[in-house]
């Protein structure tokens, strides 16, 4: 019988690690698929049959409760880390999908505002919180569920299933989106059409929790089980002992998710209201730049284990600080190849800076109370960069009259990455304790690069 070297049992069979990549990608995609179409229904639906109300203020509103989710996050990874460190990452992630399930039934059969009065919005607002639940606590059990269960040298590539979520919930929204468009009248899709993809998640998370409740616990956390390390309060651990690991960490991630969210949350409106394009030809080409975004992902995460996280996420990070203002110039021409270009470059950047994420955050911290200190990171990270990137952009247009201004945008927090990127040193790199140096060796992120 083999063992691993970083734990000493049993190595998980080919069978068991591919289950173990399905569990960790299926959650993180469903979640962002989520969250796309709940952008995408709250600008088209959202505002009217649940803000109508508020009257010229209603779209602003609508577009504003996106936010609900970002604010429940790390809230949500303060519990469902607790439980991960405590009871294990398995009965966390079977958590997190049983309240994503329950808050897609409900914003799926929700009643409007016509029918049930001021609680269609309140309702509204409370599923999407629970989302936010669900996704603070989903990422960090998805990413240390495949990192824990890689081979030492493999754990950059095994950490992309939970990356590749973000563009694959993307693209799934997105086709899922233009069957319905494609398939219904107008007046079927205001009725009864925008409600599909909310109940058709619920099917994608039984498939979730089949997959996952067949899965074994972590074999790193079944080693703390073991040697009953488990911490009494992850959290307050976490933040006596580490808590400027998690604000560099935090911040390394903080250019990703706002680029993300310009690309494939913001740029749809920006150049079909503001540059006069197609909405018909930018959806094809931003699904495309999704694509690339996960191939790059994955290239990311596997350039990861030669190189070494720091390294290849900076890689990314500076392409992507340089295409700031290229990416709007070309964006601006309204031509759909110059457009092409634009996203695709950038998400080439995307993916080198994200692939590498969930190996480096593991590598951060002991794993007794991983689950919190890295879910938080992520969690923070998220609303400082993400929770209100679309809005900030076009308060920026209208204040400015020029893309420029979320250019520098852009381009001020690839610096505040980079500068928390660069403060991490190897002494912060204290994640796999247990290796032998030539184990280290083949794992790069606790290195220098």
């Amino acid at each position: 019988m083999s063992h691993t070297a970083a734990t000493g049992h049993r190595t998980p069979t080919r069978r068991e690690l591919m289950k173990v990549r399905l569990a960790s990608g299926i959650g993180s995609t469903i979640e962002w698929y989520l969250s796309f179409a709940y952008i995408s229904a709250a600008g088209l639906i959202f505002s009217q049959q649940y803000f109508g109300a508020l009257g010229p203020n209603a779209l602003i509103v609508s577009l504003g409760s996106v936010a609900a989710s970002f604010v429940a996050s790390p809230l949500g990874g303060v519990i469902a880390g607790h439980v991960g460190d405590r009871h294990g990452r398995k009965s966390a992630l079977i958590g997190t999908l049983v309240l994503m399930g329950l808050a897609s039934l409900g914003m799926g059969l929700l009643p409007t505002y016509d029918q049930i009065g001021v609680a269609a919005p309140i309702l509204l607002v409370a599923f999407r919180f629970v989302q936010g639940l669900s996704t603070g606590g989903e990422w960090g059990g998805a990413a240390l569920m495949s990192v824990e269960y890689a081979p030492p040298a493999k754990r950059g590539f095994y950490g992309v299933f939970s990356q590749i979520g973000t563009p694959a919930g993307f693209v799934l929204s997105t086709a899922v989106f233009f069957v319905l468009q494609i398939t219904t009248t107008p007046e079927q899709f205001e009725s009864w059409g925008w409600r599909v993809p909310f109940l058709f998640s619920v099917v994608l998370v039984l498939v979730g929790l089949k997959v996952r409740t067949s899965i074994s616990e972590s074999p790193v956390f079944a080693e703390v089980q073991a040697s009953h390390a488990e911490a009494s309060v992850p959290l307050a651990e976490a933040v006596n002992g580490y808590s400027w690991r998690m604000v560099l960490a935090g911040g390394s991630f903080v250019a990703n998710i706002l680029a993300g969210l310009l690309l494939i949350g913001y740029l749809l409106p920006y150049s079909t209201t503001n540059v006069g394009m197609d909405a018909s030809a930018v959806l094809p080409l931003l699904t495309l730049a999704a694509f690339l975004w996960i191939g790059t992902t994955v290239l990311g995460g596997s350039l990861a284990d030669r190189y070494g996280s720091r390294a290849v996420m900076t890689w990314g990070y500076l392409l992507i600080g340089a295409w700031a203002i290229p990416l709007f110039m070309l964006v601006d021409t309204g031509s759909p190849a110059a457009f092409a270009v634009a996203v695709n470059i950038l998400a080439v950047g995307l993916g080198l800076s994200y692939g590498p994420q969930s190996s480096m955050f593991a590598a951060l911290f002991p794993s007794h109370i991983r689950y919190t200190a890295a879910s938080l990171p992520y969690a923070v990270g998220g609303i400082i960069g993400g929770g209100f990137a679309p809005v900030t952009a076009e308060w920026l247009i209208e204040r400015t009259g020029t893309s420029i201004s979320i250019s520098i945008y852009l381009m001020c927090f690839v610096a505040i990455s980079l500068v928390s990127l660069a403060l991490l040193t190897p002494a912060h790199f204290t994640g796999w304790p247990k290796e032998t140096a030539a184990s280290k060796i083949s794992q790069p992120e606790g290195q220098a690069s």
